[in-house]
């Protein structure tokens, strides 16, 4: 059976992202003395699933942080070519998440992680991810890309952990109430 974790920073007031997918206020408090799990968090997953958002976001990076394999869900991206210094790690697919997730596991794919904003709000609505962690940033940037957003139903959580690191972050682990 596949499931589908979510390990992702916001600010205080909910945003992953200023409006125009600015992260400068994430990459400035990051103090790479804490360690806040991604290296364990990541550890035993199989494979990325991301949003455009966040794939045009990483792409820009002067190194390409991942070493499993990326599946961008993009109706914009699909059909497009695999930039060549990707090819292998990336492929685009416009698929909807839970049919993306059903050729995912019949590609023997157990463990997921789910990256993006507006990626991890369709996953949530339709009732597929299984945890999240959360981590909040001290600061308020005051309007942005939400993490969260409109549900047709409410969606239980049960809080598994929660720590905080000297920086001030608090990263809180829950697991979705089926």
């Amino acid at each position: 059976m596949i499931t589908t974790h979510v390990f992702i920073a916001i600010s205080v007031d909910g945003f992953i992202a200023r409006p125009d997918g600015d992260i400068g206020w994430l990459l400035q408090r990051d103090d790479p003395t804490e360690d806040h799990g991604y290296s364990d968090f990541i550890a035993d997953k199989d494979m990325i699933v991301m949003g455009r958002g966040s794939y045009e976001k990483v792409v820009t990076f002067d190194k390409w942080p991942y070493d499993r394999p990326i599946l961008v869900l993009s109706k914009q991206l699909a059909g497009t070519l695999v930039p060549e210094a990707l090819k292998g790690k990336v492929r685009f697919s416009n698929l909807a998440p839970k049919d993306a997730l059903e050729e995912l596991t019949r590609q023997n794919v157990h463990r997921v992680y789910v990256d993006g904003g507006r990626l991890v709000q369709s996953f949530l609505r339709d009732g597929l991810i299984n945890d999240m962690v959360v981590t909040t940033v001290p600061v308020l940037i005051g309007s942005g890309r939400p993490l969260f957003g409109p549900l047709p139903q409410d969606i239980d959580l049960a809080l598994v952990s929660s720590r905080s690191f000297p920086s001030g972050l608090v990263q809180s682990t829950y697991r979705l109430v089926p």
